[in-house]
């Protein structure tokens, strides 16, 4: 019987393999790379106790809002930067960029680097802001000066 609808719905059996297959590696793909994806709660615990917060994100999207006292450092920059990073493997990191993809890269290259708390900020600076959660806006030159002034 399963044999005959396999053969006469072959199109659907394909694709609820795949289905199958996109589920359980959504469910495993963060276990097998060695990092984990955190929600907005949980990176806020993260930041809350101190961890390192990482924007993978360029330059002028980093300047547009960002997250506490995050280092930013773009993902292409990541091999040349990485003395930027802590000494200590073993001190938590949170990566964002602005939906979650590009951190999910870097999160796995720090894995390898020999990291062991990486997460990634699952949906990135959206997610975070999305959940009216506060960013931090980079003050101009002007208003650095301004402020150094008084």
């Amino acid at each position: 019987m399963f044999s005959e609808f396999v053969e006469e719905q072959a199109l659907l059996f394909v694709a609820l393999v795949i289905i199958i297959a996109m589920l359980v590696y959504s469910y495993l793909g963060d276990r097998l790379s060695g990092f984990k994806s955190v929600n907005t709660d949980e990176a806020t615990r993260l930041f809350n106790d101190g961890a390192f917060m990482l924007d993978v994100r360029a330059s002028n999207e980093y300047k547009e809002g960002f997250i506490g006292d995050a280092k930013n450092i773009s993902a292409s920059d990541l091999s040349s930067k990485m003395n930027l990073l802590p000494k200590d493997k073993e001190k938590p990191i949170v990566v964002y960029c602005l939906s979650g993809v590009r951190s999910s890269n870097v999160a796995s290259k720090l894995v390898k680097a020999g990291y062991t708390q990486v997460v990634n900020l699952s949906g990135g600076i959206n997610a975070w802001k999305a959940a009216g959660l506060p960013v931090v806006k980079a003050k101009s030159k002007k208003a650095k000066k301004k402020a150094a002034a008084k």
